[in-house]
């Protein structure tokens, strides 16, 4: 059975994909065409049910759990791994600006339904001037005065001190004292559409994708290389290790716990709509 996949180029993503696609562990009949596209692409193709299985941000899910459902496998959640506000200028300063009614500052976002945007809205409600930019060139428009603060995401959180930027929050770490949960960053879904046993045997595969990744990380180097944006192989591991830990194999209690709150959160403040079916695999 052939079947549709997306996910980033990101390292994290790389790393966990390998030994599935290119057969590194038994998929169990399971065939894949693969498209790699930045996440904020991905919500897209998800809003329009394109593929059978890929990753998104959990902000985008909240609008798409009527077409797809979480797997237990491959998401991305974790402590003091959520986006950073970056600026040029003072952080303090600028920090007050954004607090103030109808902020004028403009703020470059990966996506306006990427869980960063949630997390921005949440912690500067009156932050609303935002321009959409692909997240690899959101540090380059904060320098070039583009854009006066940028919400970064990925590996940008290693690179962006190098170029003399600094940062205003931590939102992962404002998520995290608010709820003392791990911030749920992106998850991997499978389309209803599908037959449950298929829904089941995709995470299944995945999770000995996962871990296969972490008992071999090694093992697919060239290929997380070739997709890495001329990243260093210590900031590529540094990426895998921020973002690919336990809830990566499996969610558990504790990480399908953070993506209720998250919701739950999101509802009570009218940032998503609500939520009839069941969100997580059965």
């Amino acid at each position: 059975m052939k079947l549709s996949l997306g996910f980033s180029p990101c390292p994290n993503d790389t790393f966990i994909f390998d030994p599935l696609i290119h057969h590194k562990i038994d998929t169990e009949g399971l065939e894949f065409e693969v498209f790699y596209d930045d996440v904020e692409t991905l919500n897209q193709k998800a809003f329009r049910g394109e593929l059978d299985i890929t990753k998104l941000s959990y902000h985008a899910f909240a609008y798409v759990v009527d077409k797809y459902v979480l797997l237990d496998a491959g998401s991305a959640l974790g402590f003091g791994v959520g986006p950073l506000l970056i600026c040029k200028g003072d952080p303090e300063l600028l920090q007050s600006k954004l607090t103030i009614d109808n902020s004028p500052l403009i703020i470059g976002i990966p996506g306006k339904y990427t869980t960063a945007n949630f997390l921005l809205g949440l912690a500067f409600p009156n932050a609303t001037n935002k321009q959409e930019l692909v997240f690899s060139e959101i540090e380059d428009a904060v320098l070039s005065g583009k854009i006066d603060v940028g919400l970064i995401i990925h590996e940008n959180r290693f690179t962006y001190q190098n170029k003399g930027l600094k940062k205003i929050i931590d939102l992962g770490d404002y998520w995290e004292k608010q709820t003392g949960c791990a911030i749920p960053l992106g998850g991997i879904v499978a389309n209803r559409k599908l037959p449950l046993d298929v829904q089941h045997k995709i995470n299944r595969v995945l999770k000995k994708s996962v871990e296969f990744a972490f008992a071999n990380p090694k093992a697919g180097l060239e290929f997380i290389r070739s997709h890495a944006q001329e990243m260093s192989e210590e900031v590529m591991y540094k990426h895998i290790e921020l973002y690919v830990n336990k809830y990566s194999v499996d969610l558990g209690e504790e990480g399908r716990k953070a993506i209720q709150i998250l919701f739950d959160t999101a509802r009570e403040k009218n940032i998503i709509p609500g939520i009839k079916e069941a969100i997580f695999l059965r």
